[in-house]
């Protein structure tokens, strides 16, 4: 990864995108991707497309989510403790004793996730963090201190950490899902862009919003752009790591290549080019079954507008929706590589029916 990368990468992944708030990642993200690209267009919650031939009637997208979970101040009570709501996934049980930073008019405001310590609580009976009992501690000692911070119900907080390695070989950091995406099909379009490589079919690279609450930007973008192809990167578990099922949920590990997804939405045609393009450029990937839904983008695009070839190409991740989200280096290279040969392998005009 050169520096122009790898800075891109740190300032895309540090500033804050909560679901329903991503403008300001938007915007890194499609500065980025500007000189690599012919043209941009948003839609009206977020959305972020950047084109490359614009003109041509086939049109191919690579997709990922820009949104990342987060919390929203929904009471403050009367000594200033600040409770919340759940915007997306986000965990209660890893909540306390983390720093969050509360987005306001008047900018942002520092809080912590407060919690009583292990020897003045009832150990036999000791309740688990949960979403009714977890509270946010501003240094205030009433409501009034509180608003006056600029801080009010509806309000939205990110836990404030920032992207790491661990041990040169792994990424490590908050809102990797999927941010971390966004950063590879950026980089795709760098590449494309870089080689000299002439497509001839529309490049639609979509970073869309709202995913962690039910798909919903892909679900917009989708019904406007009416692409003949989809290609999501999203991520997925690393079912070795501790507490896992592989038995039941897969065996999927960082590392060990992207992970290729079976399931009605995955277009079948589309995934056997996928893997004809690892296969003859060496580079390694999984497979995982995905059952009735794959529970990412690729759901909506595919069952939008008619009818999408859409297929899925995830990135193996450990401990999902924490602030510590990991992944293998060699993995992200390896998503990279395989959107690129596949974009490489694709003609326009290909038509991937399964009965003609």
């Amino acid at each position: 990864m050169d520096a122009q990368s790898k800075s891109f990468l740190y300032q895309y992944l540090n500033n804050a995108s909560p679901t329903g708030f991503e403008s300001s990642g938007q915007q890194i993200w499609l500065d980025y991707l500007k000189p690599y690209t012919d043209t941009y267009f948003t839609d009206v919650y977020g959305t972020a497309v950047a084109v490359v031939n614009p003109e041509a009637k086939y049109k191919v997208v690579i997709e990922a989510h820009a949104d990342e979970i987060a919390w929203f101040v929904s009471y403050i009570s009367d000594k200033g403790y600040v409770y919340l709501k759940r915007n997306g996934g986000s965990d209660a049980l890893i909540a306390p004793s983390k720093r969050v930073n509360i987005f306001t008019k008047k900018g942002i405001v520092k809080g912590v996730f407060g919690w009583p310590a292990i020897h003045v609580r009832d150990i036999a009976k000791d309740e688990a963090p949960k979403i009714n009992n977890i509270f946010l501690d501003l240094g205030c000692e009433s409501k009034q201190e509180v608003l006056d911070l600029g801080v009010h119900v509806g309000c939205v907080a990110v836990f404030d950490d920032e992207l790491t390695e661990l041990n040169n070989k792994f990424w490590v950091g908050r809102a990797l899902d999927n941010r971390m995406g966004g950063f590879m099909i950026a980089e795709v379009a760098r590449r494309l862009k870089e080689n000299n490589v002439k497509l001839d079919y529309g490049l639609y690279i979509v970073n869309s919003v709202q995913e962690e609450i039910g798909l919903r930007g892909a679900e917009m973008i989708a019904a406007r752009i009416k692409p003949d192809v989809a290609i999501i990167t999203d991520v997925c578990h690393d079912t070795l790591s501790p507490m896992y099922k592989p038995v039941e949920q897969g065996e999927q590990a960082c590392g060990r290549g992207p992970v290729l997804s079976y399931g009605p939405a995955v277009q079948n045609n589309l995934l056997d080019m996928i893997i004809d393009a690892a296969e003859q450029n060496n580079i390694p990937f999984q497979r995982m079954a995905a059952s009735r839904s794959t529970g990412t983008d690729t759901d909506a695009f595919a069952y939008s507008s008619g009818g999408i070839a859409s297929a899925l190409i995830s990135l193996p991740l450990k401990y999902m929706h924490t602030t510590v989200e990991t992944v293998h280096k060699d993995d992200v290279e390896n998503v990279i590589q395989l959107i690129y040969n596949t974009l490489l392998s694709l003609k326009a005009g290909h038509d991937f029916r399964y009965i003609k």
